[in-house]
């Protein structure tokens, strides 16, 4: 049967009252424990606290069955990389990593995975389906791209990853397990950082590691009990919570989304749009064939700096930060940070306000810009 997510979604949300006994809590329980009864011969699911939590158990159960596969959780979405990137590589490995993804895991590789041996290569998202991978051990992509939203194709590099034995890993942070599945396209990993759109609510840092390999899972998870790159219960809690309407929050991102980004190219001040949707995106037809939808990420080029940080100032409705994801509408500029995109080039974050008000906040704006 084909893996649906909104059924998986809608399992999820009644998991835990389909097996709990009359009188239990339906919410999570926090668990703020580092110790339990432990007499006699060592056993039992929880022994100490850097080992295993009950809360962190409900939470990987609920965002394993969106991914469906088993799910080890982390205290931020880089930790979440760096487990998986530390614990397979080793020295004389070749890595393949994108250009013109997340600035973050770049520095990671260059600071301290190439000291420990490891061979680090760079290409852009649209350049890595034409790779050779016969001469790597693992290929970390990014689809879409962050920021410039372009898009590789994960079933035709999964093949080729498959065919040289290479290890296939997928950062599905922009696009959620609602809306982009890699497992079921072929990836081996999907890492991801549930501080954005999985929780949603800006208030926590959190990520996670899934992999249908049980081999794998099993090392990422002895990574994080030897290493202690261990969730808190409460932030294990909240992202429970946060995660059971990621999926009505999606739903509206990516409507907003998808309405802003067909009113923007109207605009003079407004340079080019990018945004998987629109049938003017190179990609847009693979994006209909391996996304569930669109995402909530927009990419508008500004026709310079200047106008780009009026309309992020200027818009009640945007909240200027360097997150995405979230219940409000984001946006920056994304060059400020060293990005390869213009000067006036805006990573747009849709939120869930109601989209004629958002719409009509921003369209006065750009009027008055123009």
């Amino acid at each position: 049967m084909t893996f649906d997510p909104k059924t998986s979604f809608t399992k999820a949300l009644h998991h835990r009252q389909n097996h709990i006994d009359t009188g239990e809590p339906i919410s999570v329980p926090i668990v703020p424990a580092s110790t339990y009864k432990l007499p006699n011969i060592p056993e039992g699911d929880y022994q100490y606290g850097r080992v295993s939590n009950p809360t962190w158990d409900a939470t990987e159960n609920i965002i394993s069955m969106l991914e469906n596969a088993p799910v080890v959780t982390f205290p931020s979405g880089m930790a979440a990389i760096s487990a998986v990137l530390l614990s397979i590589l080793k020295p004389n490995d070749k890595l393949l990593i994108p250009s013109d993804g997340y600035y973050v895991t770049r520095v990671m590789a260059e600071k301290f995975l190439k000291p420990l041996g490891v061979i680090v290569q760079e290409c852009s998202t649209l350049n890595i389906e034409s790779q050779d991978f016969s001469q790597y051990r693992m290929v970390l992509l990014e689809t879409p791209s962050n920021p410039k939203l372009d898009l590789c194709d994960l079933q035709k590099i999964a093949a080729k990853c498959q065919a040289a034995n290479v290890l296939l890993v997928v950062d599905n942070t922009t696009m959620t397990p609602l809306g982009q599945q890699p497992l079921d396209l072929g990836a081996d990993i999907v890492v991801a950082s549930d501080t954005k759109a999985l929780n949603g609510h800006s208030d926590t840092l959190f990520g996670h590691v899934a992999s249908r390999n049980a081999d794998i899972i099993e090392n990422i998870r002895e990574w994080r009990k030897i290493t202690g790159a261990i969730v808190s219960p409460h932030d294990a809690w909240l992202v429970h919570r946060g995660l059971e309407t990621l999926e009505i929050r999606f739903e509206r991102m990516c409507q907003n989304a998808s309405f802003v980004a067909t009113q923007l190219s109207n605009y003079p001040v407004v340079s080019s749009v990018v945004y998987p949707g629109l049938t003017s995106h190179p990609a847009h037809q693979l994006a209909k064939t391996q996304m569930q939808c669109f995402g909530s990420l927009i990419g508008v080029e500004f026709r310079n700096a200047h106008i780009a940080e009026r309309f992020i100032n200027e818009c009640e409705f945007i909240v200027a930060a360097t997150s995405f994801g979230g219940i409000h509408t984001s946006a920056e500029r994304r060059a400020r940070w060293g990005d390869d995109v213009a000067e006036g080039y805006v990573r747009l974050s849709l939120g869930i306000e109601p989209t004629k008000i958002l719409w009509s906040n921003m369209q006065a704006v750009l009027d008055d810009l123009s």
